[in-house]
């Protein structure tokens, strides 16, 4: 009974989660909880110092005895960037709306949500329909900025607000429904990442294709959930794992979805398709691996922001 009640709560996230959060709750904690316990310690004491620079640190942590906080707070922090568009005071708009402020990087008096930042949409056409490049800023144009001024003489608090943005979005490019979109003859203008194309599992059709990628690690849970999870997945490969330059990345990932995403009942068009055992075993195997390679990637990252 308790699984197949699990299996319902799944299917309802992939109905009501936002398309924009990549690997939701869950699997951003992972990625963080991987890239924790691979960080160097004088890199561990430097998040620590800038995470209590957090709005939300004090929740992060509340009730917890001090040498648990720095490591909750770290996993916590990955879902910052999706928790501000839940909020009253933060502003949802788009490039154009925000204009100049779209790139932004001035600490957390900015009150943007700035969901285009999650994203980098490369796009990919089977069957030759004329595509578009990818607008600016996004999540690769963020990674590069963030990962400079870490390393740079800003003021702590906009590294702060860096530090959170980069725990998050390290995460969501290596999602591979983050790093593309799809043209095609029934699509002309783009699936939006899997978000225009829907999906049949056992007992229920309508989700989105892109939705489900991102529940493939599951939602609900907290730090020690994730601490747990991360301890299963597979160990990334040794030489991926140093390679530091996000448009790699990014290129794997749209690779990525090209073999494992739109293949086999995925056809052109809005579906619904229904998935196919296979299909749905490499589904989760790519995303393991994924979250595997983000967690020691961001590791990598932050060790030498901020040595």
């Amino acid at each position: 009974m308790k699984r197949l009640l699990g299996a319902a709560t799944a299917l309802s996230f992939l109905f009501l989660s936002p398309s924009a959060s990549a690997w939701w709750d869950m699997g951003h904690m992972t990625v963080a909880a991987v890239a924790y316990q691979q960080l160097t310690p004088s890199a561990r004491a430097r998040v620590a110092s800038l995470l209590r620079l957090n709005p939300d640190f004090d929740i992060w942590v509340r009730g917890l005895p001090a040498d648990q906080q720095d490591r909750v707070a770290f996993i916590h922090a990955a879902t910052w960037a999706d928790d501000i568009k839940r909020r009253d005071d933060y502003e949802r708009g788009s490039v154009a709306h925000d204009g100049e402020e779209a790139a932004a990087n001035i600490g957390y008096a900015d009150h943007k949500v700035h969901d285009y930042w999650h994203f980098v949409d490369m796009p990919f056409s089977p069957d030759g329909t004329p595509a578009q490049s990818p607008q600016a800023p996004n999540a690769l144009t963020q990674i590069e900025a963030f990962r400079k001024a870490l390393a740079s003489d800003v003021n702590d608090d906009v590294k702060s607000y860096d530090l959170v943005w980069l725990l998050h979005l390290v995460g969501d490019v290596h999602q591979p429904l983050h790093a593309t979109t799809r043209f095609s003859r029934a699509l002309p203008k783009g699936d939006r990442g899997g978000n225009n194309e829907t999906i049949c599992l056992a007992f229920t059709c309508g989700a989105k294709l892109h939705a489900y990628w991102d529940g493939l690690l599951g939602d609900r849970g907290g730090p020690s959930d994730a601490d747990t999870l991360a301890a299963t997945l597979p160990a990334p490969d040794a030489t991926a794992a140093t390679i530091d330059d996000p448009a790699k990345w990014v290129s794997e990932s749209e690779r990525l979805a090209e073999q494992f995403v739109y293949t086999g009942p995925i056809g052109d068009g809005a579906g619904p398709f229904a998935l196919t055992d296979a299909y749905q075993a490499d589904a989760h195997r790519v995303a393991q691996q994924q979250v595997a390679l983000a967690g020691a990637r961001l590791a990598r990252l932050l060790s030498v922001a901020l040595r």
